[in-house]
């Protein structure tokens, strides 16, 4: 059986397809929320970093595609899990809950769909820049610094000026974080490196690094709401 085979007609392939996707997002997130702390820095740092990732296309584009490819096999090999537990499952529990499971492990398909939505909204927001997203009525596209550059620092602080937009944010990068605090842990067992003395290691390490990623995350938004920063 070829690889490709195993991957997505196997039950253990789609395990395994969806812990490396999980991997590649998780890498993902924390290099996106190093980029972005640069706002704090300044305008002249971000809008810097912004230029520079402009002015690669095929560094840019090739992870805009990498992102939206993981995303895309990430949630297929979740849902076809899901169908495939069910239908080897077919009288679910009435009134017991799985013993040892917890609230993240439970909603992990719900969250990871609801995720994928706000991926979407956070691509259009800052990425395509469609007007009619900002909820500002401004076009970020004509956002530009005194070196004719994309002035991505005024437009983080237009795009979460508007409440609803922070509020939408902050809701968002919770669950995320929610689903990275059992996912992490989660993929490593898939990947059969969460055993012996390691296990409870791997376990916490997902929990430290999901509270990290949501003061990352969240902390540009507040302070933005919070007029920290204008």
């Amino acid at each position: 059986m070829n690889t490709c085979s195993f991957l997505f007609r196997t039950s253990l392939g789609k395990k395994y397809l969806m812990a490396l996707t999980g991997l590649g997002l998780v890498a993902f997130v924390v290099v996106h929320m190093v980029g972005n702390l640069q706002f704090f820095l300044g305008p002249q740092v971000i809008n810097r970093y912004g230029h520079f990732l402009h002015s690669n296309p095929e560094l840019l584009w090739g992870s805009r595609l990498g992102l939206i490819g993981l995303i895309g096999l990430h949630l297929w090999s979740a849902i076809r899990l899901s169908i495939e537990n069910r239908a080897a499952r077919p009288v679910g529990y009435s009134k017991n809950k799985p013993k040892g499971s917890t609230y993240a492990s439970r909603t992990m398909l719900m969250s990871g769909l609801i995720i994928a939505c706000f991926a979407i909204y956070h691509l259009l927001h800052f990425t395509v820049q469609v007007p009619g997203v900002n909820l500002r009525g401004q076009d970020f596209r004509g956002f530009v610094d005194q070196e004719q550059r994309a002035d991505v620092y005024r437009m983080m602080v237009t795009g979460f000026e508007h409440p609803a937009v922070s509020i939408f944010y902050l809701v968002g990068v919770g669950l995320l974080c929610l689903h990275l605090s059992h996912g992490v842990s989660s993929l490593f067992q898939s990947l059969g490196l969460r055993t012996g003395k390691y296990g409870p290691l791997i376990k916490r390490s997902g929990l430290i690094l999901s509270i990290i990623l949501l003061i990352g995350y969240w902390s540009i938004p507040l302070s933005v709401l919070f007029g920290l920063k204008k």
